[in-house]
């Protein structure tokens, strides 16, 4: 019933259970806050078949129960996360995701008792034609590595209320690009491990291994290894090393960093293992690839 990359431990995962008798119900605590927008504020949101959406900073204690409702519910999370509970299992919301709930499905979700903390973004689209894929997914929870732009998007979109339509339209539609553009992502193997080396490029310092790797792309490691291997020719581990090393040889091309403060930029804590590595993958030492670069822009 529990699934690996629920990252909740023992005594946290024997609190919940999957269920079939459903109360409609909603919970926040003190803490809690949220935005909303509907179709009142956003007037662009009906033309796009969007009843409602809003932006939620959890804290503390929240809940969702539903026994079924006619809208899809679409959840994005950025930082902390929840519980999904459903008739068949419970799965872990994690950041970087994107929770799918097809109108007229029972469902629950709630903080994560461990993070009691969960910044994510909801969204309410009509069960209309316009919105189709959400009802052939089925309940869900992938991967989406456009969490933080929706979040920005959405704070602008927020301060435009009674503001600019013309501003208001361009960012209704590039949030609802956003939301659609996912679909292929979410049901391919190949662009999902794409998108988990572009958030691995911006988040080089992170102690990356392989099994936190596959985790992330909900993918096990041999999966992921067939993938990386047809993409990029490597093994997910040398592919994590190219782009440390590309980024080194980026930084090094100028004396704004130690060369210490590279080493830390891009996940080596000692530096000696990233000189070794670096010597390694290039040819010379990261000084003396440094002293290279910068001669050659003298001349």
């Amino acid at each position: 019933m529990f699934k690996n990359r629920q990252n909740l431990c023992k005594s946290v995962i024997e609190q919940f259970s999957s269920k079939n008798e459903w109360v409609d119900e909603v919970h926040l605590s003190e803490l809690c806050e949220e935005r909303f927008l509907s179709a009142s504020d956003v007037p662009e949101f009906s033309s796009e078949d969007i009843f409602m959406s809003g932006m939620a900073n959890l804290i503390d204690s929240y809940h969702v129960e539903r026994g079924g409702v006619d809208v899809h519910t679409i959840l994005f999370t950025i930082e902390g996360g929840g519980i999904l509970i459903t008739e068949t299992e419970v799965t872990a919301i994690e950041p970087y995701t994107v929770v799918v709930l097809p109108a007229n499905s029972a469902f629950r979700f709630e903080i994560n008792p461990q993070y009691r903390h969960w910044r994510m973004i909801w969204f309410l689209p009509k069960n209309r034609p316009r919105w189709q894929m959400f009802a052939d997914l089925g309940q869900k929870v992938l991967p989406f590595n456009g969490c933080e732009r929706m979040w920005a998007l959405m704070t602008l979109l927020y301060a435009e209320i009674g503001g600019r339509s013309s501003y208001r339209k361009l960012l209704v539609s590039e949030v609802c690009r956003l939301i659609t553009g996912y679909e292929s992502q979410t049901t391919d193997s190949t662009v999902r491990v794409q998108a988990l080396f572009a958030q691995i490029e911006s988040q080089l310092h992170l102690p990356w291994s392989v099994k936190s790797m596959a985790h992330k792309a909900f993918l096990s490691e041999e999966q992921l290894a067939r993938i990386c291997k047809q993409l990029y020719g490597v093994s997910p581990r040398t592919r994590l090393i190219n782009l440390r090393m590309e980024k080194a040889c980026d930084l090094l091309e100028n004396n704004d960093w130690s060369v210490s403060m590279i080493a830390e930029r891009l996940g080596y804590r000692d530096p000696f293992n990233f000189t070794h590595r670096f010597t390694k993958q290039v040819g010379c030492s990261p000084s003396a690839y440094r002293k290279r670069m910068l001669e050659k822009s003298t001349h």
